[in-house]
């Protein structure tokens, strides 16, 4: 695609990511419309995750009518052009009414991930990344801690219904034995922007959605993150494991979570 096009979506990303923030804290302080409910096992759902999402669709197919659209709660399809959206990752947290929730905008260009905007309303943080362009907080620009050793290292494992949990359980010791603390946020965009900024070393888990990493992808890449590549085979429409880290622990996490030949290099 002609950087034009990127830098046109960018500037758009990080405009309707605003009105979403705004629209999500509406809801976040009337909990009386949240109308919290499960879609599966620990799986919540919020009205604002439905409204949200209905907005930045919108929103999208006014400024770019042709492109593609995947969001968490409405679904869509593959395309050559797509847009990829979790209204509320941390949804959990975010009915509960704990601060750590994002909305997370991904956009990819014949399946490459492109462009990510992960806003964070209740930190005033906005991370954005374009690919070959850097990662940045607040328009500052982020790169990924320089822990020097796994024996020092803070990683956070996400954990997922998908997969047994003996296997997350088995995750956390294998990391543990080796040195690490291990911590668990409940939003893998998020898991994946503090890597990015040096918060932690590492994000991995056993399977997880496009939603929820293909703007973290970007974002973490760009600050300098090994990441797995996480699209290939069926990623899109299935999941797949993430893995996320910085250049000294990444071998040993990619071995563990057996992604050693689909890496993408930190940009």
């Amino acid at each position: 695609m002609p950087t034009d096009g990127i830098a046109a979506r960018r500037s758009f990303a990080e405009t309707v990511v605003r009105e979403a923030r705004d629209l999500a804290l509406e809801y976040f302080g009337d909990r009386g419309r949240l109308q919290t409910s499960l879609k599966g096992f620990q799986d919540f759902l919020t009205a604002a995750d439905g409204a949200v999402e209905a907005l930045i669709r919108a929103r999208v197919a006014e400024a770019f009518p042709d492109d593609g659209f995947l969001g968490e709660e409405g679904g869509g399809g593959a395309s050559d052009r797509l847009w990829i959206v979790d209204p509320i990752d941390g949804t959990a947290n975010f009915a509960r009414g704990e601060p750590y929730w994002c909305i997370s905008i991904g956009f990819l260009s014949r399946s490459t991930p492109m462009i990510g905007v992960i806003d964070v309303p209740m930190l005033g943080e906005t991370f954005a990344a374009t690919r070959g362009g850097g990662a940045f907080r607040n328009g500052r620009q982020i790169r990924v801690a320089d822990t020097p050793s796994f024996e020092s290292a803070s990683i956070e494992i996400g954990w997922s219904p998908r997969r047994p949990a003996e296997h997350y359980i088995e995750l956390i010791r294998e990391v543990m034995q080796r040195g690490a603390s291990v911590k668990r946020s409940a939003s893998g965009a998020l898991g994946m922007c503090w890597t990015a900024c040096g918060r932690t070393d590492a994000y991995l888990e056993l399977h997880i959605n496009s939603w929820d990493v293909a703007a973290g992808l970007v974002i973490a890449r760009e600050a300098g993150a090994v990441v797995s590549d996480f699209f290939t085979a069926e990623g899109l429409t299935e999941g797949n494991p993430i893995v996320c880290a910085t250049p000294a622990i990444a071998p040993v996490l990619l071995d563990l979570v057996g992604q050693r030949t689909k890496v993408l290099r930190p940009a």
